[in-house]
This record gives C-alpha cells, sequence and structure tokens, in this order.
C-alpha cells in the first residue's frame, strides 16, 4: 500500500512543471494559484516581504488577465511600458516597495504610552503610600535636633581626617575658611 502511493506521489510531481515540483501539497493549498518564481527563503514556497530576503519564491498576487498581458508586454522593449503599467507589474509581484516595508509602524507611541501609564501609576502609589502608610516624620529632623546632633559630631571629634568635622576649627571653634 506504502509503495502504491508513493509511486502515485512521484507520478503526479513527474506531471508538475519543474518550478512546481519542489513545492509540497501543503504549500499549493496555501499559495492558491500564485506563481511560483523561485527557491524561497529557507527552501519553502511562500511569500514574505523583507529586506534581506528581497525575492520572494511566489508572486504576491494571483494572475489575471490584465496582469498576464501586461506580462507579456514585458517581454518587449520595457521604453513602450508606461510608468502605471511598471507599477501594476511591480504590485502584481511585491506587496511593499524598500521604503515601505522600512518605514517605522508607530508602535513606539505604544511603548511610550505604556511607560507614561506605569510611571504615573508609581507615582500614584508613592503618595498613598506617604499618606496611608508612613508615619509622621521623627523629631530629630526638626532644625534644632539637627542643630544639636551637629554640636555632637563636632565635640566627638567624628572623621577629623575627610568628614565632616574636618571643616571645623577647634582652636578657634568655628568653620574653616
Amino acid at each position: 500500500m506504502a509503495l502504491r502511493l508513493m509511486g502515485l506521489a512521484l507520478r503526479q510531481a513527474a506531471l508538475r512543471p519543474p518550478q512546481m515540483q519542489f513545492a509540497s501539497i501543503h504549500t499549493l493549498e496555501k499559495i492558491g494559484k500564485r506563481e511560483i518564481v523561485g527557491h524561497g527563503w529557507n527552501g519553502t514556497a511562500c511569500y514574505a516581504d523583507r529586506t534581506d530576503y528581497p525575492m520572494p519564491a511566489v508572486r504576491f498576487r494571483e494572475d489575471t488577465p490584465e496582469i498576464c498581458a501586461l506580462r507579456e508586454k514585458e517581454k518587449g522593449d520595457w521604453k513602450k511600458l508606461s510608468l502605471e503599467e511598471k507599477k501594476a507589474l511591480y504590485r502584481a509581484s511585491f506587496c511593499q516597495t524598500f521604503s515601505e516595508m522600512k518605514a517605522g509602524d508607530g508602535q513606539w507611541k505604544m511603548h511610550v504610552g505604556m511607560v507614561c501609564l506605569f510611571a504615573s501609576a508609581a507615582i500614584f502609589v508613592a503618595l498613598l503610600m506617604n499618606i496611608y502608610v508612613y508615619d509622621e516624620m521623627p523629631v530629630t529632623f526638626d532644625e534644632e535636633h539637627q542643630k544639636a546632633q551637629l554640636k555632637r559630631m563636632i565635640a566627638l571629634e567624628v572623621n577629623p581626617v575627610t568628614g565632616l568635622t574636618s571643616k571645623w576649627d577647634y582652636e578657634n571653634n568655628r568653620w574653616k575658611n
């Protein structure tokens, strides 16, 4: 049974045109009646607009009578083709131009919006925590207590080489200039 199926597949492959012999049945279902014109990216008969692989294996659109007439006309002198006919031929084979492929899609706006949303949420949570979670500031943050702490640090000569008290003149009881 398996040999019979394999023989049938080989006969069908031999009857196919040469450019379609490498395409599987699954691929042909996906591409429809579009023409296979090359090997393709990774050897697959698929269409993808890529700047690093500019020649897809499958044409973008199926052939219509107008496109077939233009393809016959393009076999002759290209100077006889109008600009509109050249554009129609290009659009039959490709979906986008290189400038359209390289153009930005505006996704950066969504990312900036999300960053702003999360930043505003973080600020809002920090404000709520300041109101409801944290206690009042300790009394040691008053100016009187800070002055008393500074006097005590000077009296104890805390870090006299490079620290705060290195700027205090102990002989004259004032700050050094």
